[in-house]
């Protein structure tokens, strides 16, 4: 019995997206692009600056209408919906930075209530009741008279996206939503994310160059590269090298083991490092930052640099032992170890 396989939540089909050339303006044309997205996943949208990744999130969403090609949502193309219709199935987050004096984050958060108030505007018991769960999944329930003007970056973050929570729609769309944020933060908005996707089912795609930790949460890419679009799921960009043709730089390399970016340097030689756990993993790190092509086998025939690591039992007790000539010196940082290869490194000859 041969079975039709359901089509996507979310289609979009050899679509070209832009803008036409208009007086002294060249115009942006991107063509053939093709994507898909289902329930409950996590989608990771990723290319470098100017592939078009603003630009396709605000055609799927019907705000930019597509050159050719079409959009669906729900099997239906993005212009059969009325904008009320579109309200109530798609969540906006721009990269809007909100400087509005006197508003609080619970205010903020019932904007997203829009679709539902009617032209009044005015908030029935359940429309409160959902400004305040969004409000509590998002973490700010101690924030919520707040005024949005005094959060930090994440919080406001944080804010925006209860306020698409509210808005109680299948789909979410972010524009950058971890730009400008620390580390902490980032981490934080993408872990929220993930969970509304994972409890609640909603379909999130997201536009990041936070490629490490989209390489580590994220459930699918859509990737926008000069050599055209690609997707599927993010080991499977590192598996098929898709991951080579964001970056033009011939310095930028892609570690396919500990899935980094990294600046590609000049070769220093051979290291070879003996040790154990964490140290063993960093201090290859380190060497290779500088580098090194780092050997861990001890069966090697010694090359002119090797290193031992002691006192892997308590990190207060590492030394690094350096053999390098007769007499082993030891070092009892890693920074103290680089900083004396750095300097030989230098020397003339």
């Amino acid at each position: 019995m041969i079975t039709s396989t359901p089509a996507p939540l979310l289609e979009a089909d050899r679509l070209s997206i832009g803008y036409l050339p208009a007086g002294g303006d060249s115009g942006f044309i991107r063509k053939e692009i093709s994507f898909t997205a289902e329930r409950g996943e996590l989608v990771a949208l990723i290319g470098p600056n100017g592939s078009g990744k603003s630009t396709l999130l605000k055609t799927l969403t019907g705000f930019i209408p597509p050159l050719k090609g079409s959009v669906r949502w729900m099997g239906k193309p993005v212009g059969s919906y009325t904008p009320a219709e579109l309200a109530r199935l798609i969540s906006y987050v721009s990269t809007e930075n909100l400087r509005l004096p006197n508003m609080r984050v619970a205010d903020l958060v019932a904007y997203g209530r829009f679709p539902y108030t009617g032209w009044l505007g005015r908030l029935r018991e359940e429309d409160l009741q959902m400004v305040s769960t969004s409000i509590r999944k998002t973490g700010l329930s101690d924030f919520a008279r707040r005024e949005v003007i005094t959060l930090s970056d994440g919080e406001r973050q944080r804010a925006l996206i209860a306020r698409a929570l509210a808005q109680n729609t299948p789909f979410i769309l972010l524009d950058e939503p971890t730009a400008f944020l620390d580390v902490s933060a980032k981490y934080e908005i993408f872990q929220l994310l993930r969970q509304l996707a994972r409890t609640e089912g909603k379909t999130i795609l997201l536009s990041t160059h936070d490629l490490n930790i989209a390489l580590r949460e994220a459930d699918k890419f859509w990737m926008l590269t000069p050599a055209g679009c690609t997707q599927g799921a993010p080991e499977d960009a590192v598996l098929q090298g898709w991951l080579s043709h964001l970056f033009t730089h011939p310095q930028i390399g892609f570690d396919k083991t500990g899935g980094d970016f990294y600046l590609k340097t000049e070769p220093a030689g051979t290291a070879q490092v003996k040790g154990q756990g964490d140290a063993l993993i960093w201090t290859s790190r380190a060497l290779t930052r500088l580098g090194f092509s780092v050997v861990t086998e001890e069966n090697l025939p010694l090359p002119p640099l090797s290193i031992t690591i002691t006192g892997e039992e308590d990190p207060n007790h590492l030394r690094w032992l350096l053999h390098s000539g007769e007499t082993p010196l030891t070092f009892s940082s890693l920074h103290a170890l680089l900083s004396y290869l750095r300097q030989e490194m230098q020397k003339p000859g």
